[in-house]
């Protein structure tokens, strides 16, 4: 069964001027219910983690001015949503949904966080609307528990995955592969294990053209065990945030190429949703509910 992680305060509203990047939240679990891609029954609900978990992956430091809203104003600014009590524990639920997909997708195969992909939250400090990083809080709980000995991180974001490039950067166990724009935030860019720059309008065939020829080259070569798949739908050419030229249909052959090659693999693979922008929302909404669509038929 697939199984998807979703709590409430994932949709958590914010003040005006902030609210249009949760709505997604809000709606995509709406949809997929309605047009019977998921039940009730899919859906589980993450709660607070350890903190032990957490710590492993962001300073002490930095965890406890999060707790205690304590951050320096510039700090603050640079996370890009004004700073509260619930937008903190948001964040902590989300790296739980993470946690317990990951173990959810050991048992089924494929796993999914309705929220997550918070890849620009570094060790140190939260940017551009991510404070804690579920996928590598994920990916060090696998290890530490001997769930795992090897995670690839697929980041196919249109930003780079900068925080979990700085996060992973002398651990051997996890691959960080990030495929993003060129010429898109972060402008100053951290180095992954692997990185592929796209110029702006990068269209659906280049696109997939070169995810073809890298992740198998890139599975066989490090021998992963378990997969994390960052499936930001900011790749379309309709995004307010993105710069690359993608159609709904090419991001939907995306999708269906890793997964299908996770399947074939036999590596278990967690999805996190990651970004979207685009100004219609329900171009917004097809595009992610078709990454829960394909983990249906591919693996169910």
């Amino acid at each position: 069964m697939l199984k998807i992680a979703y709590h409430n305060i994932y949709k958590h509203p914010l003040p005006e001027g902030h609210r249009f990047p949760m709505l997604k939240y809000e709606l995509l679990p709406e949809q997929l219910l309605y047009e019977g891609t998921c039940t009730k029954a899919n859906f589980f609900e993450p709660n607070v983690p350890s903190s032990a978990h957490i710590l492993k992956v962001h300073t002490k430091a930095y965890y406890q001015d999060l707790q205690h809203l304590t951050l320096d104003a510039r700090a603050a600014r640079k996370i890009g949503f004004p700073l509260s009590k619930a937008l903190v524990e948001r964040e902590v639920i989300i790296a739980d949904g993470t946690l317990k997909a990951s173990e959810f997708a050991l048992k089924y195969g494929i796993a999914m966080n309705i929220a997550g992909g918070t890849h620009h939250a570094y060790s140190n400090r939260g940017e551009a609307f991510c404070l804690l990083n579920d996928q590598a809080i994920g990916a060090q709980y696998m290890l530490d528990k001997t769930l795992a000995s090897k995670v690839l991180i697929v980041d196919l974001d249109v930003h780079q995955g900068n925080g979990t490039a700085e996060i992973f950067k002398n651990n051997t166990n996890v691959f960080t592969f990030s495929m993003h724009g060129k010429g898109n935030y972060p402008f100053k860019k951290e180095e992954s294990d692997l990185d592929i720059a796209l110029e702006n309008d990068t269209n659906d065939a280049l696109y997939l053209s070169i995810l073809k020829d890298t992740l198998p080259k890139l599975i066989e070569s490090e021998t992963p065990d378990f997969i994390y798949y960052l499936c930001g739908v900011d790749v379309l050419a309709s995004d307010k945030l993105g710069k690359l030229g993608m159609t709904l249909e090419g991001c939907k052959a995306r999708d269906r190429f890793v997964l299908e090659t996770c399947k074939t693999h036999q590596i278990p693979v967690m999805c996190s949703m990651g970004g979207g922008y685009s100004p219609d929302i329900k171009i917004i909404i097809e595009a992610h509910a078709n990454t829960f669509r394909l983990a249906q038929e591919i693996f169910f």
